[in-house]
């Protein structure tokens, strides 16, 4: 399989999942997300080659969104522009203003988060599998399931606490 087409099925198959990361990092901020997601794609495209098989592929672009979207958040003033005819069709996500209104405090109460706590949960509303993420992070699975758990309970103590 040719490095475009590789690139081609990377992008397909895990579009949705890094914009998902990308907007949990940007609190729901679609055009930040927009933008973070397309310089994830640029650093695959040029690192594609590098890839070495040592972890999963999902893995190994987990990585790599958690660190651009850091970065974009460290330095929201450099971006890279890139023309292509080809424009990827993005699905909006609608929800009820009530709906809507509780996923920003979520957003929120992540956004408090220590940057791994932020990694781990996004990561798990992602539906990513314990063990791509204790992989990502460099802990057991147990230890995750541990911080999960404390991660969890103190989004709740947050929410509830924005809610009163």
């Amino acid at each position: 399989m040719g490095t475009e087409e590789q690139f081609n099925n990377i992008y397909n198959s895990h579009y949705s999942r890094v914009f998902r990361l990308c907007k949990g990092y940007f609190c729901g901020d679609i055009a930040l997300a927009s933008d973070a997601t397309q310089e994830v794609f640029i650093k695959i495209w040029e690192k594609l080659d590098t890839f070495r098989n040592e972890s999963s592929i999902s893995t190994w672009i987990y990585r790599i969104t958690v660190n651009t979207c850091l970065l974009y958040l460290r330095k929201s003033s450099s971006k890279k522009e890139i023309r292509t005819d080809n424009q990827p069709q993005v699905v909006a996500e609608t929800y009820s203003d009530e709906i809507e209104e509780q996923l920003q405090q979520m957003y929120q109460c992540i956004q408090k988060l220590e940057e791994t706590n932020k990694m781990i949960i996004l990561m798990t509303l992602d539906g990513a599998e314990y063990q791509e993420i204790a992989e990502v992070i460099g802990i057991t699975e147990e230890a995750l399931r541990v911080r999960i758990h404390r991660i969890k309970k103190s989004l709740t103590q947050c929410v509830q606490n924005e809610n009163i």
